[in-house]
């Protein structure tokens, strides 16, 4: 379920001319939106990472408090496998709604159904001297490598020292929609318009954190220290509590 890009602009409004701190136009606040956004949207990969790496006696039953599965669920709208084309160079946008939005990561490499295993280059030209190591069999996996020709990202092989050319998929992660609070202007005054605008793409946990990282942004670009002080102490209080 999207965040509403209008109940966030209307909570930050209301926080900040709480104590008459100024007020933020539909332009900054489409800016300040998306830079928050994609920095909340960035810190699931690295926040991904040192679980992982924390989690190495993770077991595969899963219940209600397993942040690792809430973060796989938060990436889950920005996931999607893609043709590798060629079988060597990496997609570098992914169409969503006709439009095309960017690769932000890449992930796992697959040959048909099947995981490929990276490997160095060094590593890859003395599985490719090996009739053992090149054949297919159940108990090997397809490998690839870093492509050492210019334009090309990957060299899969599996069963032959001719790299595999289809049908080779990559996992790819796509940046967030840019958001945007539309509006039409009437009386001279901005008016929500639902009908153009686009709303966040982060999941619902997130509102409470995107709030407080726009109205720090806010504070920076109206000079109001104590409003970005106050702000970026509850967002980063709240991200704490859900990194725990």
């Amino acid at each position: 379920m999207a965040i509403s890009v209008d109940t966030v602009y209307q909570r930050v409004l209301a926080l900040a001319n709480k104590e008459q701190r100024g007020y933020i136009t539909p332009q900054e606040y489409n800016l300040l939106a998306n830079h928050a956004q994609m920095s909340i949207f960035e810190s699931y990969f690295y926040t991904k990472n040192q679980r992982e790496r924390a989690e190495t006696d993770r077991t595969n039953e899963v219940d209600e408090t397993d942040i690792s599965e809430l973060l796989d669920k938060k990436l889950g709208p920005f996931q999607s496998n893609e043709f590798v084309v060629g079988g060597h160079t990496f997609p570098s946008t992914v169409d969503v709604d006709n439009v095309a939005l960017d690769v932000f990561q890449t992930g796992l490499l697959y040959l048909g159904d099947e995981v490929c295993q990276k490997v160095e280059p060094s590593e890859a030209q003395r599985f490719k001297g090996s009739i053992r190591h090149m054949a297919t069999t159940p108990n090997q996996s397809p490998i690839y490598c870093n492509n050492r020709i210019t334009g090309r990202d990957v060299a899969v092989y599996a069963g032959s020292t001719t790299p595999k050319g289809a049908p080779v998929t990559v996992e790819c992660f796509r940046v967030p929609k840019t958001v945007n609070w539309s509006y039409v202007v009437v009386n001279q005054k901005a008016l929500y318009n639902s009908t153009l605008a686009v709303n966040f793409e982060l999941h619902r946990s997130e509102e409470n954190t995107l709030v407080y990282d726009i109205l720090a942004l806010a504070g920076i670009l109206m000079n109001k220290p104590t409003l970005a002080q106050t702000a970026s102490q509850i967002g980063i209080g709240e991200q704490q509590l859900q990194n725990t």
